[in-house]
């Protein structure tokens, strides 16, 4: 069984226009259709934060192993 919300007035204001404008049969598609967003949003922001994290602990091997491919260059310093 579903569980009762009380809704500002001005947020079921919002919830019927942006009903209107998604073509969405009922208020619940609107609220189901901004919770998926959400939880998209979310999960990107995660994701982002691994490949951060990735890239941080990464950061110095890289470093080292560049380092010993370039022990010498062939442009001349100016």
């Amino acid at each position: 069984m579903g569980k009762p919300l009380t809704i500002q007035e001005e947020d079921d204001r919002r919830i019927e226009e942006l009903k209107g404008r998604l073509g969405a049969p009922t208020k619940i598609a609107v609220v189901r259709a901004g919770l998926d967003l959400l939880e998209l949003e979310t999960q990107r922001r995660a994701r982002i934060e691994r490949w951060r994290e990735a890239a941080e602990s990464a950061a110095p091997t890289s470093r080292e192993v560049n380092a010993e491919f370039r022990p010498r260059t062939r442009l001349k310093k100016a």
